[in-house]
């Protein structure tokens, strides 16, 4: 049947011409949105051989495809309103921890707010006498001790808050040292305040500026004031 075979390739020359006519421009990235594909389909629908319409399962199949695609855009839109949140969160974060007291290893301390000093001392082992030791940071004179008694292992906090007044109206530091049993000296960590945050790309850890202990990973902070 020559009649139906000349139709059908112009038919097909003319569905061909069609779709290149309402074919919608591509991105700059090669990649074709949900409008340009809905597009597509519209013209290959309007511009099929009336004597070999497309297959239901060829639709479907497109269809299918279609999902897809805009499923994908779906996901891309949602996963970059979440970077965006999730940069949002950081930088809110970061402005929070500027002027707050972490504590970090270490015996220099400065007076906080309310004019004390506060940290907590690492007791590798129960002791029957535990005592504080607070100096003058710059001239090494000894300021106050506080005796805090017996005391298990573990985590003991200590604090003082009768700083000699020019040392808190200068935010002077001073030095502190831990004596367990009369001489065997236990490890330090004292509050000290966040002067800058440091946030690097790629969603690494935060980077502390803590005053007089440098730059510190925000992993190393166990506890803030």
């Amino acid at each position: 049947m020559p009649e139906v075979n000349t139709a059908t390739g112009a038919s097909a020359t003319f569905t061909a011409a069609a779709a290149a006519n309402s074919a919608p421009t591509r991105t700059g990235n090669g990649d074709l949105g949900q409008q340009d594909f809905l597009a597509l389909m519209t013209a290959q629908l309007q511009n099929q051989d009336p004597f070999a319409p497309m297959e239901n399962g060829e639709f479907l199949a497109q269809m299918a495809q279609f999902s897809t695609v805009a499923g994908l855009d779906r996901v891309n839109t949602t996963l970059s309103d979440i970077g965006s949140q999730i940069g949002g969160n950081r930088i809110a974060t970061a402005s929070s921890l500027l002027g707050q007291q972490v504590l970090v290893p270490g015996s220099l301390a400065r007076p906080d707010a309310s004019g004390g000093v506060h940290g907590v001392a690492d007791l590798p082992e129960a002791a029957s006498a535990v005592t504080v030791i607070y100096s003058n940071a710059e001239t090494g004179a000894e300021l106050h001790r506080k005796d805090m008694g017996a005391q298990p292992a573990g985590l003991m906090g200590f604090d003082w808050d009768g700083l000699p007044p020019e040392i808190v109206a200068a935010r002077g530091a001073v030095r502190v040292a831990i004596e367990v049993d009369g001489d065997t000296p236990a490890e330090p960590f004292v509050y000290a305040r966040v002067v800058g945050v440091q946030m690097p790309e790629g969603g690494q850890d935060m980077t502390l500026r803590v005053e007089d202990y440098g730059l510190r990973s925000s992993l190393e902070i166990t506890d803030i004031r």
